[in-house]
């Protein structure tokens, strides 16, 4: 069964996470996938977190379905097997900082008067554009000015961090869109390509709700809430008589009264100052204190069938082991077992979002450095003599 992007040639000339992680998604689902990797020791991510018999598990996951050519962009053979891929390839993806395509002679300039159908993704910290452009920017630095550190964890703790990379990904995401909408014009005779210009700072920045007007109109500065939704009530973290915790999102007004109703106050489920969000919101501290009493005379079990009982969204909070032993990840195929180089049996997360007709599958793992440059290579017409002679130049490994 062939993925919905099947046929679309994408070139990635990225490295580590906000790149890589949008290629990935589109090479889930069927698109060619050519990955420039330097010679060497490839992309650093190679190296990075926990590592099986010399390469990182992240690698084999963010690279899977990908090929790798090893090409020396610093070389002028290596430049211009670039601009030939860049004439047949539908997308670019890069996440230099602004300027260094340009400084390679690889700009959008140059790319799109080979191939003025070409999508070129451009994720960086700031923007292409601006006064910040420059500056170096990770997805720490995105997340921070982004607005969502200042909204993330206790209010009597510094801002925290959100345990995985979401700046980066959030970015890979709005990439992905982005060149998505920029194919469907294309592919639909509508016109021609362009750039998708994708900051980090911006990518957090859209998701932080309606923490703008909120300000300028009220003056409300949204900060940390610990495991409370701001201004939604009750939505919060409760803690359980086994040392647990439970999520619980009784904030509609029929789940409040049912809510209510389940943990033995059903005065409150009829109370007419707490009939509406608003009304909630204004006695939050009273309600996530009953609430909490309520469910540290609880186990986690307990108070999730109670709830459950009620038809109130509840949960636990999963770790990793939890999640893979879940039946419902399981039923989901969103634990794969896949096989490293060796043999090696390892579970590996399944495929989002889930396409009923075509959907996105696992080919390969994340592939050795320059598996795929000579056939690549040939593919553009290379012999393997003249293939040999660029090996020696160091213009590919």
């Amino acid at each position: 069964m062939s993925g919905p992007l099947t046929g679309i040639r994408v070139l990635e000339l990225g490295q580590l996470i906000a790149a890589p992680f949008a290629t990935r998604l589109m090479a889930e689902f069927g698109a060619e996938v050519i990955k420039v990797e330097p010679p060497g020791e490839g992309d650093p991510l190679r190296k990075w977190r926990k590592m099986h018999e010399g390469t990182s598990l992240w690698w084999y996951l963010q690279s899977r379905n990908k090929k790798s050519i090893a090409v020396n962009l610093k070389s002028p053979e290596g430049l211009e097997i670039v601009k030939q891929l860049a004439r047949s390839a539908d997308v670019v993806v890069e996440n230099f900082r602004p300027g260094g395509l340009e400084k390679l002679g690889l700009g959008w300039d140059v790319l799109s008067a080979l191939n003025p159908n070409l999508v070129m993704v451009r994720i960086s910290g700031y923007g292409q554009t601006g006064p910040y452009r420059d500056r170096p920017g990770f997805g720490a630095i995105g997340e921070s000015m982004g607005g969502i550190r200042f909204t993330t964890g206790s209010p009597e703790a510094p801002p925290a961090r959100v345990g995985v990379s979401i700046g980066d990904t959030l970015a890979s995401l709005h990439g992905v869109i982005g060149a998505l909408m920029a194919l469907l014009r294309v592919k639909t005779g509508q016109g021609g390509g362009q750039v998708i210009d994708v900051s980090l700072v911006e990518s957090v920045f859209n998701v932080m709700e309606s923490l703008v007007p909120e300000y300028d109109l009220l003056g409300e500065v949204r900060t940390r809430t610990g495991g409370a939704l701001p201004g939604i009530t009750p939505s919060n973290t409760y803690p359980t008589r086994d040392g647990g915790y439970v999520v619980i999102a009784g904030n509609s007004d029929p789940i409040f009264r049912r809510l209510m109703t389940a943990i033995g106050r059903p005065d409150l489920a009829d109370d007419p100052a707490l009939r509406t969000n608003e009304g909630r919101s204004k006695q939050s501290a009273l309600l996530d204190g009953l609430i909490a009493g309520w469910s540290k005379t609880k186990s986690v079990e307990e108070a999730l069938a109670v709830l459950d009982a009620a038809d109130v969204p509840a949960g636990r909070i999963y770790s990793v082991a939890d999640i893979v032993a879940d039946p419902h990840y399981q039923a989901r195929d969103m634990i794969l077992q896949a096989e490293l180089p060796g043999g090696t049996p390892v579970k590996m997360p399944g495929i989002v979002p889930k396409l009923s007709e075509t959907p996105g599958e696992v080919r390969w793992q994340g592939p050795a450095l320059g598996a795929h440059t000579d056939s690549v290579l040939t593919e553009l017409g290379l012999d393997a003599a003249r293939i040999a002679a660029l090996r020696e130049k160091g213009a590919v490994a």
